[in-house]
């Protein structure tokens, strides 16, 4: 079984940056059992197409405004999740809603998929999250380790 653990948005648009920096920290903190991989995929939409192919499971974490107070957490998963990607979901949403429905078209959309994002509170250009955000951090870190645990996954702390 193949799990990828993409991590999306920009750096460099504070906020925005979430899904990147909890990559990061899981690459930081955690080693990960071999079918487990760990992408910053940034803002490279249909250019992470080839990355999944043979994916069987797809935690993508990301910046999400579903009209919420800042920092306030989202775990979609299923048929939630291309629903909210075509209303509203990151700076970056046609790039994953087209990711999604290229893949699935192709194929090869992974037949689990869940999404955990949090609200933002800006997504102007500055590096760092915003106080309201960065205690989310943690929490979504500690999500996708209980997600892959779940899974059969388990990662040990580095």
């Amino acid at each position: 079984m193949k799990i990828l653990v993409l991590g999306l948005g920009n750096s460099l648009m504070s906020d925005d940056g979430f899904g990147v920096f909890a990559v990061r920290k899981l690459q930081q903190d955690f080693r990960f059992p071999e079918q487990v991989a760990l992408l910053d995929g940034g803002t490279l939409g249909l250019d992470l197409l080839p990355r999944l192919e043979g994916v069987e499971k797809l935690l993508i974490l990301d910046a999400i405004n579903m009209d919420a107070a800042p920092g306030e957490i989202f775990r979609l998963e299923g048929e939630e999740v291309p629903r909210a990607f075509a209303n509203k979901l990151s700076v970056h949403q046609m790039g994953v809603q087209d990711l999604l429905a290229v893949a699935e078209l192709q194929g090869y959309c992974p037949p689990e998929l869940v999404v955990w994002g949090v609200q933002p509170e800006s997504i102007e250009m500055r590096i760092g999250l915003t106080e309201p955000v960065k205690p989310a951090l943690e929490k979504v870190v500690q999500g996708v380790v209980d997600e892959l645990t779940a899974w059969g996954a388990a990662p040990e702390a580095a």
